[in-house]
């Protein structure tokens, strides 16, 4: 059986791709619940109704944004331990991976923080176990440069340093000015290095 999409197909998954990102926009300027059916179709060109064409309901659009983002770091991050290197180089390889993430996905990070709670349960949980293995691959690298320190105390680093990462919704609109995409990752690189490595 090929697995090459037909044109169909392809422009199917075109049309969810464009949904989810200008769900995730109009999701992070007015939050969940100050959107529409009517809205994710105008957005994204087609009508309200369309929209279950891709999706039960607005909030299975909310869960494929954030699972398909907590995947998408989860495998990310597994490609980035699958090179064979040192814990240093590793764990610098993590922090470019996750800035790239965070640079251009700072929507879905806002949407994270403020619309989590109107998952269903199941998608929720899904989100949380999938964050929870990608933790865990850093605390695994970690481990190897700080053998003395507990999981617990590298969680809690990892979990600092995702924080710093993720602020790209704030750290990234600098008093209504837009920095340079190169001054954002580097400072958010090496302050991340610095605090993981300290």
């Amino acid at each position: 059986m090929s697995e090459t999409l037909t044109g169909r197909d392809r422009a199917k998954a075109d049309r969810r791709d464009a949904l989810l990102s200008s769900a995730a926009s109009l999701f992070a300027e007015h939050g969940f619940a100050g959107v529409s059916i009517d809205d994710l179709g105008s957005a994204a060109g087609i009508s309200g109704p369309a929209v279950y064409r891709h999706f039960a309901g607005k909030q299975a659009v909310l869960a494929a944004i954030l699972v398909d983002a907590s995947a998408g770091l989860l495998s990310g991050g597994e490609s980035v331990l699958a090179s064979d290197h040192d814990a240093a180089s590793t764990l610098a390889a993590l922090v470019r991976f996750h800035v790239t993430f965070a640079l251009g996905n700072a929507d879905v990070i806002l949407v994270q923080d403020r619309d989590m709670p109107s998952l269903a349960d199941t998608d929720r949980h899904e989100v949380r176990s999938l964050q929870r293995r990608y933790v865990e691959l850093w605390v695994g690298v970690l481990a190897r440069l700080h053998p003395a320190r507990s999981d617990a105390h590298l969680r809690i680093r990892a979990h600092a340093a995702f924080g710093l990462m993720n602020s790209t919704p704030h750290s990234a609109r600098i008093s209504g000015r837009l920095p340079a995409a190169d001054v954002v990752r580097d400072a958010l690189e090496t302050m991340a290095l610095a605090a993981l490595t300290a």
